[in-house]
């Protein structure tokens, strides 16, 4: 099947299987294997993608569901600098040990902060219950998370632009 989709701001149009996962489709079509496949059940989170904005597993959704859809990658998350200010926290707070969960928690938090400029440990570990570390106990993730929270709200505060959250788009 024939499918256009939108990729980190790039239009992509392709032939494909219609059982063809996005994942794979990603990682194997597109060569951003930043989009890691744990389970391949839509459990772990280490797949995890934006579908139009909203989080979705990239294991779950077939490439032709994504088809006329806008799908950001955390390559398309990192090289646009959204998420620079987090992936700095996670190496200052040692948030990351093998590396396999971090894109999917990266999206994952950002998606988080976007939403509550504030959110407290148990919120930040909350909206992450659907991503496993099998390596750091989270304990420095949610540090990460919360210390970049605080960091944009300073920066905004500093800029005069209290009402606008960094990385709101």
């Amino acid at each position: 099947m024939n499918i256009s989709l939108t990729v980190n701001g790039e239009i992509i149009g392709a032939e494909v299987e219609p059982r063809l996962h996005l994942g794979d489709f990603l990682r194997e079509h597109l060569s951003l294997t930043g989009t890691h496949l744990g389970c391949e059940h839509g459990v772990c989170g280490a797949c995890t993608v934006r579908i139009d904005g909203a989080l979705a597993r990239a294991c779950l959704v077939l490439a032709v569901q994504a088809d006329g859809c806008v799908v950001e990658t955390i390559e398309g998350l990192s090289d646009s600098g959204e998420i620079a200010d987090l992936q700095q926290a996670f190496h200052d707070r040692n948030a990351l040990q093998c590396g396999y969960c971090t894109p999917g928690m990266l999206i994952a938090a950002q998606d988080l902060l976007v939403r509550d400029a504030a959110p407290d440990r148990e919120t930040v570990r909350e909206h992450l219950s659907g991503n496993y570390c099998r390596c750091t106990g989270y304990h420095a993730i949610v540090d990460a998370i919360v210390t970049t929270a605080e960091a944009r709200r300073h920066n905004a505060a500093v800029s005069g632009n209290p009402g606008i959250e960094p990385g709101h788009h």
